[in-house]
């Protein structure tokens, strides 16, 4: 190490030993002080970007989705009844999400119903736009339902296309909307419908009118190829809500129910009474419940238990 000038030395002489003096302690900066405060020059380092705190109390909503979301047959047969709609209703019956975390005079002001009954992914997009235009501070999403529910399973969306919408729906929500909260709904498992509808006259004479026919028709039909056919759309809700997990995840504002409502196990109380299909009042404050639940957790829900592909029989070859 240089020495330290001495006394008398020459102020070309002491420049030329304090230079080289402050070179070497800044090539072993670990052995020599400067007079910096300890951490300095890990202090000046970016800080990383922190996570998006989830807002738990969002001060508007906009719905969008299907017949569901309309709150379809709920109310009187073959009518929506947006009032009773899980998302944005105003009968207390339900206490829907909206009324539960707006209360009713936000449900009146603050909140929106995009859905309608019929609409598939494809509509979503539309929904969506809709929806942005209004910034509002969560979005709910339930969706899918009427992809699976086709005449035959020939016609069920693709999975791909299904992706695409999704995708397209949620960039249009971002291009007007970059901070609107999302929350995702699975699709309701359709072969429980099933299951627990046909146990009705009345339901099943309503789904002999062409009511979900991939999966309810012929309702007390347990033979090999009605059951391969129930199988078939049972999976292809199984990987409808896989996609709905997969682009929620990557959008870091948005939140999937972790596979709830697929998972739960609606009863016939909890159904229409005009359609032992769609859900009812109680049906429609078990959403609600839910999806509360979902919106104003710390965190996201946990996944519920991963659902098993159903085994499908191939047809016998002629």
């Amino acid at each position: 190490m240089p020495a330290i000038p001495p006394r008398g030395a020459t102020p070309r002489t002491a420049v030329a030993t304090w230079t080289a003096l402050f070179a070497l302690c800044a090539a072993f900066l670990t052995g020599c002080d400067t007079g910096s405060a300890p951490g300095a020059s890990a202090a000046r380092r970016p800080a990383p970007s922190p996570t998006p705190a989830w807002d738990r109390s969002p001060a508007s909503i906009a719905a969008v989705g299907d017949s569901i979301t309309r709150g379809y047959d709920a109310c009187s047969v073959l009518a929506d009844c947006p009032e009773v709609s899980w998302a944005t209703g105003s009968d207390e019956r339900v206490n829907s999400l909206a009324l539960r975390l707006l209360g009713a005079r936000g449900v009146a002001t603050r909140s929106w119903n995009f859905a309608r009954s019929g609409a598939r992914m494809a509509q979503l997009p539309g929904q969506m736009a809709q929806a942005a235009a209004r910034k509002p501070a969560l979005v709910t999403v339930l969706v899918g339902a009427n992809d699976a529910c086709r005449d035959t399973t020939d016609l069920m969306t693709p999975v791909d296309a299904f992706r695409a919408s999704f995708e397209e729906a949620m960039r249009r929500l971002r291009a007007a909307a970059p901070r609107t909260q999302v929350y995702v709904s699975s699709v309701p498992d359709l072969k429980r419908l099933w299951s627990e509808g046909r146990g009705n006259p009345l339901g099943k004479q309503v789904w002999k009118l062409g009511l979900c026919a991939s999966m309810l028709a012929g309702a007390d039909d347990l033979g090999e190829a009605a059951e391969r056919r129930r199988a078939l759309v049972h999976d292809q809700v199984v990987a409808y809500n896989e996609v709905l997990r997969e682009v929620c995840a990557e959008d870091r504002h948005c939140r999937y129910d972790g596979g709830a409502v697929f998972a739960y196990r609606f009863t016939g109380a909890q159904l229409s009474p005009w359609d032992w299909f769609h859900p009812g009042l109680g049906g429609q404050q078990r959403l609600a419940e839910i999806a509360h639940r979902a919106v104003t957790a710390e965190r996201p829900p946990a996944p519920a238990a991963a659902p098993e592909r159903q085994a499908v029989t191939p047809p016998a070859r002629s």
